[in-house]
């Protein structure tokens, strides 16, 4: 039997597979931002470790320091697109001022990610998500 009239079946097939390829394309970039935001959270941890761990004489103020530090690198390099921008960090010791040659520093940057392109799909699905880095090195 031939069939005469075919016309539109291809528009009426792209229209049921675009809402998934839509998806799958979005979500490729979405979690690419996600990826890329980790690897910059985890950067600006070690740069504020590191900066933390060098040797100095007066080592008051250094909590404030290792907080500065991470704020101007998560400033330059974060891909947040009018998100939040509120992390939270920690040291560990608290008071890395009390800091001597040989101690351990511990800095910890948390970061809640909000998706940008798919949000309400997400959130519902994952439960939102917090990107953590967290760094040790020995202070000189």
């Amino acid at each position: 039997m031939k069939w005469v009239n075919e016309k539109g079946a291809a528009v009426v097939e792209f229209a049921v597979i675009l809402p998934l390829l839509l998806l799958l394309i979005f979500g490729m970039i979405e979690f690419g931002f996600l990826i890329y935001n980790k690897a910059m959270i985890t950067n600006a941890s070690r740069e504020a470790a590191r900066n933390g761990i060098l040797f100095r004489n007066d080592r008051t103020g250094l909590n404030t320091e290792i907080s500065n530090t991470v704020d101007a690198y998560l400033l330059d390099f974060l891909v947040t697109f009018g998100g939040t921008g509120v992390h939270t960090i920690d040291t560990v010791p608290n008071d890395a001022g009390s800091l001597t040659t040989g101690d351990y520093l511990t800095v910890t940057v948390s970061y809640p990610y909000e998706f940008l392109v798919i949000p309400a799909f997400i959130s519902n699905l994952a439960g939102g998500v917090s990107l953590v880095g967290t760094t040790t090195m020995r202070a000189e």
